[in-house]
């Protein structure tokens, strides 16, 4: 079968749109029609260089579609199933599936070579190059063939256009603030960088009960969008948050800092450690180069004040539990997802669609692969 897609062939260089050719699911496999496809940061991290994966690789990282056809044992999906995917796998018995950590499992150890499970990629140029997926999943592809345990199954009437987003930007920000944060009804939350993380990380916290949810972002479009989504207070830099959160704690501080910016650097993490508590607990769910040391701050303080530094993937989620669970509270209209996204484009034009990220234009924009789904 032949797909259209989107590859990334080297750091600096754009997304070429490319005919691949894509081979039919093996056992545990599925063939997957895409409808839509987020456009997240991390497959900017990629063109810059911030993260370096396997090239060549199928961007795209975030989708949803329909099943249209499964490999041998497949039993949990059948064609015609629509799905949104995960980025990261989930096989349920490793360790830390098994420990309930099931966002740092073990098969997820290939997302930036893209291969499958067994080793080996779907997706091939007229080269004769193998080409992994993002994720193993390459949404920037008409079709793909992935995992069946990097798709969740939904309701046939979820509108794929709008619940793409549950696939990594919105479980990722709403978990920060829900799951990692373990924010509480009363607490003060400061969230810095509202971007397609940081806006859900707005939602999640509100949803929790924060009493106070303070947003931090330069641009005046974001901070509105985080007030029509929950914050309480926006501020344009890291210094007048500190104040306005002084001032709402009575000097005590808050109780849990996020940080959900593009890239992550020292200034940030260290004005979010020295924002938060005694007790308290800084989230750092934002990527940066993984090679350099984006975190530093005063030991001392660290100890006498008792503070916590938590990573999160996926928010902490288990991606099984939470997509559906997030589902079910956007259909109930407790989620917000259409309001999110800013616009949409056709595959052909991802790379403005990254263009329009980095220049801060869009809350959210996702690639439409079929509008007639």
């Amino acid at each position: 079968m032949k797909t259209k897609a989107a590859v990334l062939r080297g750091v600096g260089q754009p997304f070429e749109i490319e005919e691949l050719t894509l081979d039919p699911p093996k056992a545990g496999e599925v063939l997957i029609r895409y409808v839509a496809a987020g456009l997240c940061h991390s497959d900017e991290h990629l063109r810059h260089g911030d993260i370096v994966p396997r090239f060549p690789i199928v961007g795209g990282h975030e989708g949803a579609g329909i099943i249209e056809e499964v490999g041998a044992g497949v039993t949990r999906l059948k064609p015609g199933d629509h799905v949104i995917c995960s980025f990261l796998p989930v096989c349920g018995h490793c360790r830390f599936c098994a420990a309930g950590m099931t966002n740092i499992c073990d098969m997820g150890a290939t997302i930036l070579d893209g291969m499958l499970p067994d080793g080996t990629y779907r997706f091939h140029s007229d080269r004769g190059e193998d080409i992994g997926g993002m994720c193993m999943i390459g949404t920037f592809s008409e079709r793909a063939t992935i995992s069946e345990n990097s798709a969740v199954k939904v309701a046939d009437d979820v509108p794929l256009d709008k619940a793409v987003l549950i696939g990594c930007g919105v479980p990722t920000g709403f978990g920060s603030a829900v799951h990692a944060a373990a924010t509480e009804p009363g607490d003060t939350i400061a969230i810095y960088g509202i971007g397609g993380i940081g806006i859900n990380a707005v939602q999640g916290a509100a949803l929790a009960g924060a009493a106070n949810v303070v947003a931090i972002d330069p641009l005046a479009n974001k901070r509105e969008m985080a007030e029509r989504m929950g914050a309480t207070h926006s501020c344009p830099t890291a210094e007048e948050a500190h104040a306005v959160i002084q001032e709402i704690t009575n000097g005590v501080g808050a109780d849990k800092a996020i940080i959900t910016v593009g890239v992550v650097d020292t200034a940030v993490t260290t004005n979010a450690f020295h924002a938060i508590r005694k007790g308290g607990t800084v989230v750092i769910t934002g990527l940066a180069d993984p090679t350099k040391n984006t975190i530093e701050i005063p030991g001392a303080l660290l100890t006498l004040f008792e503070k916590r530094i938590q990573g999160s993937l996926f928010g902490s989620g288990d991606p099984f539990k939470d997509i559906p669970r997030l589902v079910d509270m956007y259909q109930a209209g407790q989620l917000k997802l259409d309001e999110l996204i800013t616009n949409t484009y056709s595959l052909e034009d991802v790379n403005k669609g990254y263009e329009d990220l980095v220049n801060g234009v869009n809350i959210r924009g996702v690639i439409i692969h079929d509008p007639n789904a």
